[in-house]
């Protein structure tokens, strides 16, 4: 490799990283928002199907801990178009019952008539929703600390203890 190609590699990089710290300040998390696929009012709908499944309560609920985020990507980027199609279909029939409007027994009631119903698109947007709502929430930071009470690296470390042999 040509040194002056090196060193102008070098001055890049070193460049780059000076400025990094400057550029990186404002970023927040609604800058780096995920641009979902899903329309305002789906979003909605889905917030509520969460909140039904989990709602507030000991702290933390599905909402207070971004479940309704996680949901968005989780469909967007991990489910086939076929399963998003269904899942924004039901959101759409969910939407003309006034199903944000409900309140929680009625939502409950109305999830759970998906769940008993013969048609296998309802029943499959319940039992996604349901399953990820449960997984979203499990595996949030909040919950897996201060309800599970998670350690990261669990123990203590002695790095000079005496052996008895």
């Amino acid at each position: 490799m040509n040194r002056r190609d090196s060193l102008k590699s070098i001055f890049l990089a070193t460049g780059s990283l000076v400025a990094l710290p400057t550029w990186a300040e404002s970023w927040s998390s609604g800058n780096l928002a995920h641009l979902s696929s899903f329309t305002a009012t789906e979003q909605e709908i889905l917030s509520s199907v969460a909140d039904t499944i989990i709602p507030f309560g000991n702290g933390f609920g599905a909402l207070s801990v971004g479940v309704d985020k996680y949901l968005q990507k989780q469909i967007d980027n991990c489910y086939e178009p076929a399963v998003r199609d269904n899942i924004k279909a039901q959101l759409d029939v969910l939407n003309k019952r006034s199903f944000a409007q409900l309140n929680q027994k009625e939502r409950e009631a109305m999830l759970l008539s998906l769940n008993a119903s013969s048609d296998k698109n309802e029943k499959d947007f319940f039992d996604i929703m349901k399953t990820e709502t449960i997984r979203g929430f499990n595996t949030s930071k909040e919950v897996m600390l201060q309800h599970h009470k998670y350690k990261i690296a669990p123990g203590h470390y002695y790095g000079c203890v005496d052996v008895k042999a």
